[in-house]
């Protein structure tokens, strides 16, 4: 199982879990098996058509699985996954 870390905006989702385990080969597989756990967090990691939500930042061991291949990115027992929300904002 690889271990996901979870934002602090998540964690009322997970019952104040900082971190889980969650079976899969791919990221999406994670993901999906964290909000199949977890309902709540559903809609904060998935947009409507299934896909990463665009204010989602996913790592896998540190690398941006954007940069990677995606939800298909493949995942090991022994990896890393973390969440982490997009932040937006600056002076005025």
């Amino acid at each position: 199982m690889a271990v996901v870390k979870i934002p602090p905006v998540l964690r009322s989702a997970t019952g104040g879990d900082k971190e889980v385990s969650a079976d899969g080969n791919t990221v999406g597989d994670v993901l999906r098996s964290v909000a199949e756990n977890h309902p709540d967090t559903e809609r904060q990691l998935f947009g409507p058509d299934g896909g990463l939500n665009r204010y989602v930042n996913v790592y896998l061991n540190d690398e941006d699985v954007r940069v990677l291949e995606g939800l298909d990115t493949a995942v090991e027992d022994a990896d890393t996954v973390m969440i982490l929300p997009a932040m937006a904002g600056g002076a005025a």
